[in-house]
């Protein structure tokens, strides 16, 4: 962190009276923030590094925003690590004290930044005290990569995900909107919380991603299938899915909603959005000696009208 000015010092004996600047554009840190849909975007505004350092608490490293909390001295953290550092200050060791840096409160009312996805394509320029808000949001924003069968945190948009889903997974590539998958297991019994097998789609000019699992749901064992969409969730509802399994006379089928890839597959997993077979139902299915599991799913995905 940068080196904190003397000027922090004349604050130790009156902390809670500082005149705002003689702005008209002012902002008022204790106003609510617009909404970042009605934010006026404006002209990029280069910010100094050591004013960025100014924001950074030393204890977390995320930018501050108020109520940001000084001690005597004029070192500076935010309100989330004063509790974790027991009253004292990180710096200088010195009680914190309930004292408000209102000085450095105001600065960042005063400054607007571009958002951390400009890489990604976003050229907004936003309040600092909103610019939180907007990134939560922000639809530039990477997607992290769908495959849920090993470490990885890869992030990035969508051409780059599939290509390294591709490249760097091996995962199943198909072209179209309906399939036929046939999933095999010599031994059914064993039951583990892995994801079984990823398949991705290509149709609509859009991505798809089809997941079939075992897991353990309570004391019973279950398989799931279900589709994801690669994009927004506000783009995935414009689509919809079919899947179908079957066996001596009898079938099962889901119709549903694609969910978005910005749901994690546990989240949509979890939440039991897909066709779910119970094992006995699955091994009958199979027929045979009900020694080995052999699935048969058929779906299709379809855009809506």
């Amino acid at each position: 962190m940068a080196t904190v000015s003397p000027y922090y010092d004349d604050l130790r004996s009156k902390p809670e009276v500082i005149d705002p600047p003689q702005n008209e554009e002012t902002v008022d840190v204790g106003e609510h923030i617009c909404d970042t849909a009605q934010s006026v975007l404006k002209p990029n505004v280069a910010v100094s590094s050591s004013v960025r350092e100014l924001l950074e608490c030393p204890v977390c490293l995320n930018a501050m925003y108020p109520p940001i909390h000084q001690c005597l001295n004029g070192h500076t953290l935010c309100s989330g690590c004063k509790p974790k550092v027991h009253n004292r200050c990180p710096s200088c060791r010195h009680e914190l004290g309930n004292i408000r840096c209102l000085a450095l409160e105001k600065v960042a009312a005063s400054l607007e930044l571009p958002c951390k996805y400009q890489s990604f394509g976003c050229m907004g320029i936003y309040p600092y005290y909103s610019k939180l808000k907007h990134e939560s949001q922000c639809v530039f924003r990477p997607y992290n990569r769908p495959y849920a069968g090993s470490e990885c945190l890869v992030i990035g948009d969508i051409p780059y995900l599939v290509d390294h889903l591709k490249d760097d997974h091996k995962v199943d590539m198909h072209n179209g909107s309906t399939f036929n998958h046939r999933y095999v297991k010599s031994n059914p019994h064993e039951v583990e919380n892995a994801t079984w097998m990823l398949t991705v789609f290509s149709c609509f000019r859009q991505y798809f991603c089809l997941h079939f699992e075992a897991f353990q749901l309570g004391m019973a064992p279950v398989y799931i299938a279900f589709l994801r969409f690669m994009g927004d969730d506000n783009e995935a509802k414009n689509y919809s899915y079919s899947l179908e399994v079957g066996g001596t006379g009898r079938k099962m089928l889901w119709q549903g909603v694609p969910r978005s890839i910005r749901d994690s597959h546990r989240k949509v997993r979890d939440s039991f959005d897909g066709l779910i077979i119970q094992r006995n139902m699955a091994l009958f299915f199979s027929g045979g000696d009900r020694k080995e599991l052999k699935l048969r799913i058929t779906g299709r995905i379809w855009k809506e009208q």
